[in-house]
């Protein structure tokens, strides 16, 4: 039952959200131009060359340990490459890191209520007080957790957590929100959920970048696909493109649930004049 009525709260009472959402502030493109990044010595991320344009869901998708994770972190800022650059357009008088925001396999829960976790990301972003009342209000009517605003966000469900989590950074109105693997530890039904949610994100005006190992949640919710192994970006095709038929072998195998590891044990990294950049 909760299910349903969240579904049917995702198509109501959505409207003024949306128009509140509009963001103008343009960071992107995001350009990523020779990154590579190191820990102890060895390379987990090798030689990236990437633009993340705005309006696209940009799905990143690769075996466990290609570098999803760590490429979303330093796409987000919160690792600096060893190598490398990390460019958002920069209008004059916009800081990049106010307009977007990240959430995690496992979300993380602030303790204290569910409301209390949305007011203090709104805090941390000085929203008046009056506004924050009213976009709690239509975000967790939205996200479908309203009737249980005041319990602990640590004693709700672990679809419900995600759901909070991804909310959570939706109030603070990103230009771009990366998602790493958010239905990775959720039932079909809490994907469903979450896959409409990230779908009324989208056309909010956000940019969405996510990673996933769901190759059916990707065909759903994909524009462009980023296929990543062992660090290196190996495809970077529309969606249509990818599953159509990609072009690297090891991406080939991937699609059709082979094993990689045992494949090329050198992998050379695409010649520039094969990276597409759209502009």
């Amino acid at each position: 039952m909760g299910i349903k009525i969240c579904i049917t709260q995702l198509f109501n009472n959505t409207e003024l959200f949306f128009q509140r959402m509009s963001n103008n502030s343009k960071i992107l493109p995001l350009d990523l131009v020779d990154v590579s990044h190191s820990i102890n010595g060895t390379r987990y991320i090798k030689d990236i060359n990437l633009r993340l344009r705005t309006n696209v869901t940009t799905m990143i998708l690769g075996p466990n340990g290609a570098g999803k994770s760590l490429l979303l972190r330093i796409c987000h800022g919160l690792t600096t490459p060893s190598q490398g650059k990390v460019t958002f357009l920069r209008p004059s008088g916009v800081q990049p890191k106010n307009h977007h925001a990240m959430v995690f396999q496992k979300p993380i829960m602030l303790q204290r209520s569910v409301m209390g976790n949305m007011e203090f990301a709104l805090r941390s972003q000085k929203t008046p007080k009056t506004s924050r009342v009213l976009l709690i209000k239509e975000i967790l009517e939205t996200i479908g957790l309203s009737r249980l605003s005041k319990i602990s966000a640590r004693e709700l469900s672990t679809g419900e957590q995600q759901r909070l989590a991804i909310g959570r950074a939706w109030a603070l109105k990103p230009e771009i929100l990366f998602l790493d693997e958010p239905t990775a530890n959720l039932d079909p039904a809490a994907t469903h959920v979450v896959e409409q949610i990230i779908g009324k994100i989208k056309e909010s005006g956000t940019t969405i970048v996510m990673s996933t190992h769901d190759l059916s949640q990707a065909r759903r919710l994909a524009d462009e696909i980023l296929f990543l192994y062992r660090g290196r970006v190996l495809e970077n095709s529309s969606a249509k493109e990818f599953f159509s038929g990609p072009k690297n072998d090891l991406a080939q195998s991937f699609l059709k649930g082979e094993l990689l590891w045992w494949h090329r044990q050198k992998l050379k990294p695409p010649s520039k004049k094969n990276i597409k950049i759209i502009k």
